[in-house]
């Protein structure tokens, strides 16, 4: 057996199954261990960007590892975006990178690269590999670090010569670590804060503290002490709709953000830092919280957040029914032009249970998620560390992970030109995913952020390079040249009709919603 199929099977005794992959030279030997190793799939992408990004969704939904396979420091560069974005999601991803054979380095070929030192930005652990027999040893280590609470991106550099190289064997899986738990201090000050008489009070939740058991602890909890529950702005994976305990969700806008905050007197922090604006902005403040605010860390990202709510719950001898259960609501859509609102209204009622949404709306996030607050119960996943280009790969692992889930891509014209490959292996896969590109003809975000830094009257060639008009991109006829069926919609009444059909049936389907 050699370094790569020692490895290969190492990490599929591990309980690993799925390769997000866009090899090369370097990794032709682990191409062929993979391709040897019964129960290991592997689903190709035509861009690193959409492998990293399939990885991220796969993991917030399995709540386990996918391998992706790239091509050195370059490949691996390439992907790096939606690494990042999975590493602020706490998704648990191994990534495979290949390198030049250990000897030929030295003669610094083409795309001779430091690639351990491209992978460690975007990495929690990163580790070259030391021989063919290290490669195993390796893979679980690096299984066991991605599944550290509450996920961690881990990224083995496998040299081809310790690859190809005979004379190795798997190793078994070690042990994972459990997840840190909160001080039961922590526990007394939240529980003391929430129960003070005077003053708002809010528990703000983030990360798994969005899962639903979560957010049922959390419900029992503002039951008891009249609390406000409230999300952090970008979540990585909130199951929310009709039963679910419903929170408010902290604006974007730094501005708005800290009106929202403005009256709180205590701050409980769960599975999310302080809130601080997005950017910074001439004049603003990026701190968000109330300067006189008492700020109280229940749990951090990386600490049990659905055992120190349950700590909390007895502590307070919470009553079992939690406060602010989400009922079931449909808002009308009105008819004629399609906008935002008629669009969300749309998707709200005619969500299937239990669906995943991919959401890279941008503009339109806030205002989608408002109108689907009462629709069937699904979980939402969104742009957590801000790099676009994320939404069609998420939903791509979303798919994989959960197969008989029907997934929702609410894409944005602009960010959606970054990762378009994302369609075809959507139809290659034959995966379950219906894409709405929300198509205003522009990087709409940029033009209200031109604004909020202070630019006065901008010329037309800022204007020009916030602008997808010159020429205008048709979404429908990119989605059926990548293999995905694709339609337009100008109206409510063109759009439900889609939607429905969409729904209907199990596959890949992309609607093209022109928005007013």
């Amino acid at each position: 057996m050699n370094g790569a199929e020692a490895l290969i099977e190492t990490l599929q005794g591990c309980g690993v199954d799925v390769c997000f992959a866009n090899p090369g030279t370097s990794e032709m030997q682990l191409v062929a261990a993979i391709d040897r190793q019964q129960g290991m799939r592997a689903v190709l992408g035509l861009f690193e960007g959409v492998v990293t990004g399939a990885a991220d969704g796969y993991g917030r939904m399995a709540d386990k590892p996918a391998i992706t396979l790239l091509h050195l420091g370059p490949g691996l560069a390439n992907g790096l975006a939606n690494l990042h974005n999975a590493r602020k999601a706490g998704s648990p991803i191994i990534n495979l990178v290949g390198d030049h054979a250990t000897y030929h380095l030295q003669f610094d070929a083409p795309l001779t690269t430091d690639a351990a030192g491209v992978a460690r930005p975007m990495s929690d652990w990163t580790r070259v590999s030391r021989s063919n027999r290290d490669l195993a040893q390796a893979g679980a280590e690096a299984f066991s670090v991605a599944m550290g609470y509450p996920g961690k991106v881990a990224t083995i550099i496998a040299p081809a010569d310790h690859a190809w190289t005979g004379g190795a064997a798997p190793v078994t899986s070690r042990s994972v670590p459990a997840a840190p738990q909160s001080p039961r201090c922590a526990i007394s000050s939240a529980a003391n804060g929430l129960k003070a008489v005077n003053g708002q009070k809010c528990l703000f939740l983030g990360g798994r503290a969005l899962r639903a058991d979560a957010l049922h602890l959390a419900g029992r909890i503002a039951a008891a002490t009249g609390c406000r529950l409230v999300a952090e702005t970008f979540a990585a994976r909130h199951q929310r709709g009709e039963g679910r305990v419903s929170v408010e969700k902290l604006p974007y806008f730094g501005e708005q953000a800290e009106a929202f905050l403005k009256d709180f007197d205590t701050i409980v922090l769960c599975g999310a830092d302080a809130p601080v604006s997005f950017f910074a902005y001439p004049g603003k403040p990026s701190w968000l919280s109330p300067g006189g605010a008492t700020m109280i860390n229940l749990a951090s990202k990386n600490e049990d957040v659905q055992a120190a709510l349950a700590e909390l719950v007895d502590l307070l001898d919470a009553p079992y029914n939690p406060a602010s259960l989400q009922r079931s609501c449909i808002t009308p859509a009105k008819p004629g032009k399609l906008d935002g609102a008629s669009l969300g209204a749309i998707i709200g009622e005619l969500m299937p249970e239990n669906a995943i949404v991919s959401d890279e709306g941008a503009t339109q996030s806030a205002n989608l998620m408002n109108m689907t607050a009462g629709a069937k119960p699904h979980d939402w996943l969104q742009l957590t560390g801000g790099a676009i280009g994320q939404g069609l790969p998420l939903a791509v692992g979303a798919a994989v992970a959960c197969p008989n889930r029907k997934v929702i891509a609410l894409q944005a014209d602009g960010s959606g030109m970054y990762t378009l490959q994302a369609l075809w292996t959507m139809a290659r896969e034959n995966l379950d995913i219906t894409t709405i590109v929300l198509n205003n003809g522009s990087y709409a975000i940029l033009n209200i952020e031109l604004l909020r830094v202070g630019v006065e009257n901008p010329g037309p060639k800022a204007l020009s390079m916030l602008d997808l008009k010159d020429p205008s991109l048709n979404w429908t006829q990119i989605s059926e040249g990548m293999g995905v069926p694709g339609v337009r919609a100008t109206t409510t009444e063109d759009f439900r009709s889609a939607l429905i059909a969409a729904f209907s049936q199990k596959g890949p389907r992309l609607i093209e919603a022109i928005l007013q």
